[in-house]
């Protein structure tokens, strides 16, 4: 049986990488805000990376070997097996998200996000040209069919069926970007919820296209009760819609990353309409460092969820004993805890910078992700025991009922 990864280096190993979690703030500060996770490089991946270069296979990469690693992974995690043939490996989620974009929509039109919601959604799209139209999550977290609704006719500029066409009669075109499962929040969409989203989104027009970066991220298996990861494509309705894959977050490759951007089968040609070119700068050492995670991972990650599910009974646990008046909300996802700490600050303080400055804590300032995220932090439950212990035991006296 694989060790628990998060338990297994110290505060000071740590401190010895040069990455922004570490670099970011003086030496006195806990860095809980970025996912990055506290867990060293699994052998299997060190090996790959290592015989690559002792090969010299440092060259460009060509074809679609991040699919056919990642299609066995998919089908023994979900049940799902993407199709090779209808993807495109790229640098990147976020480049893939730009590069999909690009195809589906022109400057001027929209792109509406779910927030409270993963900040680049909003710089990326706006950086492109493309108008955000927010459609927030209900208060439970949930995605809002009638929210939605509101936001695609305000995205196509909906003026009614077009009876030659079925689809909505001004033509403007729209996306909507989806995170599943939903970063900050933590929610683990249902394959009822998707299939409700798809059918609306062609009812007007809209393309979805999903970052499912944190899907092995989900533990129906560990925990009773909770939801399973629901892969897009796999959801009837969703052949024109598009999925980007990553083990970038899975297996803390943020600094070796590459991507594939699937598509449904009637979404094959967009995918190809994406230029050569955007594929130059994708990373084949990293191609070669995602493979080897998605085809020999399986017992490593295991041992990785079980520890967050631990670290996030733990949090919450002390949370509640050192400082109730934070309200953790429930997740089924991802390894971020997302705290609504309003009650728990002083009168007009701005909850990052307070907790930064009295508890010398670094959390995600909900602020940055978009409506829905003021008075909310994210905290990253990738650490050891130990580290957690010790924030939240720095945060009690800092987030007190006012």
């Amino acid at each position: 049986m694989t060790a628990n990864p998060l338990d297994q280096l110290s505060l000071t190993d740590l401190r010895r990488r040069t990455s922004v979690k570490w670099r970011a703030y003086p030496d006195d500060v806990l860095p809980l805000f970025v996912a990055e996770m506290d867990v060293p490089q699994p052998p299997f991946l060190v090996e790959a990376v290592r015989r690559a270069l002792e090969l010299g296979d440092t060259g460009y990469d060509v074809g679609t070997g991040y699919a056919k690693a990642l299609a066995p992974f998919a089908d023994r995690r979900w049940g799902w097996t993407p199709d090779e043939h209808t993807s495109r490996t790229l640098p990147d989620v976020m480049v893939a998200v730009v590069e999909i974009l690009r195809v589906l929509t022109a400057p001027g039109d929209a792109v509406v996000v779910t927030p409270p919601v993963y900040q680049p959604f909003y710089a990326y799209s706006r950086h492109e040209g493309r108008q955000v139209v927010e459609a927030p999550l209900d208060a439970a977290g949930r995605l809002d069919l009638g929210t939605l609704e509101a936001a695609f006719k305000a995205a196509t500029g909906y003026s009614g069926h077009d009876p030659s066409n079925g689809r909505p009669g001004s033509g403007r075109r729209a996306v909507l970007l989806l995170c599943n499962p939903h970063n900050p929040t933590g929610t683990v969409h249902t394959r009822a919820e998707l299939e409700a989203v798809l059918t609306l989104a062609d009812r007007y027009g809209v393309r979805v296209v999903a970052d499912e970066i944190h899907a092995p991220f989900t533990f129906a298996d560990l925990v009773d009760g909770a939801a399973p990861f629901t892969p897009l494509l796999s959801v009837a309705g969703s052949e024109r819609a598009i999925a980007v894959h990553s083990a970038s977050k899975a297996f803390n490759l943020a600094g070796l990353r590459a991507a594939t951007a699937v598509g449904g089968t009637a979404a094959a040609d967009d995918l190809r309409r994406i230029p050569e070119i955007a594929g130059h700068a994708v990373n084949h050492l990293a191609v070669i460092a995602h493979a080897a995670a998605y085809t020999d991972g399986d017992e490593w990650l295991d041992a990785l969820r079980a520890g967050i599910v631990r670290n996030r009974e733990l949090v919450t646990g002390l949370l509640a004993e050192q400082a109730p008046a934070v309200q953790v909300r429930p997740a089924d996802g991802t390894y971020l805890m997302w705290l609504d700490v309003r009650d728990a600050v002083p009168e007009g303080a701005d909850p990052h910078h307070h907790v930064l400055r009295t508890a010398r804590v670094a959390l995600g300032d909900g602020r940055h992700f978009g409506s829905g995220g003021e008075g909310m932090l994210r905290l990253n439950l990738a650490a050891s025991a130990e580290t957690l212990t010790e924030a939240v035991s720095r945060l009690a006296p800092a987030l007190t009922p006012r």
